[in-house]
């Protein structure tokens, strides 16, 4: 009998049922942690909001008021005839052209590198992105005296230029140069990474479906970067038209024949012509102001685009 009291005073002390129902004790530093707003104080956001708007207005609206008030001082009629005089009218061509020529290219190049960046791996790529920066960390300074080191008359092709008659520096095809190699970034460095945040899942699937090379990009990737690439195409356009330090190396301000519009504002401004500098001033202020319209309805429309292959990722998922 005193044994099996024993047995049982040690089941009862070594009692397994309550082994099975675990109980979970909260830290008592999170069960008393106070609750934190985590919004900042009303003071604080209007402040910053004040901020803003002054570094806005002073760096931003002040000028911009400027340059119209300044190009519209002396009436219309002033205004216009600065507009349409031959050196002006040659300048706005010059500039059309180069941004026409560079504008293409850069859209040729920008999707063909991207596409090859984005979907395939192959030796030099690392190098391939780097050239591609390049223009970003070279001044254009520094741009327009490499043409002049490659084309000038001591340069390495200057005396085989000059043998055959054919004119780079100091003429259009120079400014075309320049302005290529100042903006040839712009699209590739925008659809670069769209590229490979969307994958290569669906070029996979098509080329499986049976589909060939090119109807894989013209129905499956463009149309899913399309405006990214209007996006970066907007951007490339307006540098190529505002471009100033390369150009200005490479044109020799020839009034009539090699200047473009930044170029013939300074010309304009140093002879104290103030209208009709300012005149010219105010077509590149509409063109900034009419490109960040585009880019600002572009930029909706690729936030709209995102979110819904966002949404359809999810919903497959």
């Amino acid at each position: 009998m005193d044994a099996q009291t024993g047995r049982e005073e040690m089941s009862a002390a070594f009692d397994t049922s309550t082994l099975d129902k675990p109980t979970v004790v909260a830290p008592r530093s999170l069960a008393r942690a106070p609750q934190t707003n985590t919004f900042e104080p009303r003071w604080v956001r209007w402040t910053l909001i004040a901020i803003a708007l002054a570094f806005l207005t002073l760096f931003l609206f002040v000028p911009l008021v400027a340059v119209f008030t300044e190009a519209l001082k002396r009436g219309w009629d002033t205004y216009i005839e600065a507009i349409i005089d031959p050196d002006a009218i040659s300048a706005i061509k010059l500039t059309l052209i180069a941004a026409g020529i560079a504008v293409p290219l850069n859209l040729v190049f920008g999707v063909a590198a991207s596409w090859a960046i984005a979907k395939f791996d192959f030796r030099g790529k690392s190098v391939l992105l780097t050239l591609i920066d390049l223009p970003f960390s070279v001044s254009p300074v520094i741009a327009g005296l490499i043409y002049v080191l490659l084309f000038g008359a001591q340069g390495w092709f200057g005396e085989w230029l000059a043998e055959h008659d054919i004119k780079i520096l100091f003429a259009a095809p120079g400014i075309v140069l320049a302005t290529v190699f100042i903006t040839f970034p712009f699209v590739a460095r925008e659809l670069i990474p769209l590229m490979q945040q969307q994958g290569t899942e669906e070029e996979e699937a098509a080329l499986v479906l049976g589909a060939s090379g090119w109807q894989t990009f013209w129905r499956v990737t463009l149309p899913n970067i399309k405006w990214g690439l209007l996006y970066g195409v907007i951007l490339c356009n307006a540098r190529a038209m505002g471009e100033f330090g390369a150009v200005s190396v490479v044109s020799g301000h020839i009034r009539g024949e090699t200047n473009t519009m930044p170029l013939q504002v300074e010309i304009l401004y140093n002879e104290y012509n103030f209208t009709a500098a300012f005149a010219i001033a105010s077509l590149l202020a509409l063109l900034a102001l009419v490109t960040l319209a585009v880019k600002s309805f572009i930029e909706w429309r690729l936030h709209q685009s995102r979110s819904a292959d966002t949404g359809t990722t999810e919903r497959t998922q």
